[in-house]
């Protein structure tokens, strides 16, 4: 299943929007023991030009809760 999430975000890389869609789409089904793994993968593919989609939605998935300070 993850190859297949990967292979879907390399092919809508082109558009921002459905990019951030189907990572959101992605993340509900990426196992937990999987997400550290897949959230590195994402950065390095990624980062260069969906830098702020890949912290906010990280960041609204993010299944601890964030201590203040």
């Amino acid at each position: 299943m993850l190859d297949y999430i990967k292979t879907i975000l390399l092919k809508v890389s082109f558009s921002k929007k459905l990019f951030e869609k189907e990572l959101r789409k992605a993340l509900q089904h990426v196992l937990p023991e999987d997400l550290l793994g897949f959230k590195t993968w994402c950065y390095q593919q990624f980062a260069r030009l969906y830098r702020r989609v890949l912290k906010r939605v990280f960041m609204q998935h993010s299944p601890l809760p964030r201590l203040a300070g």
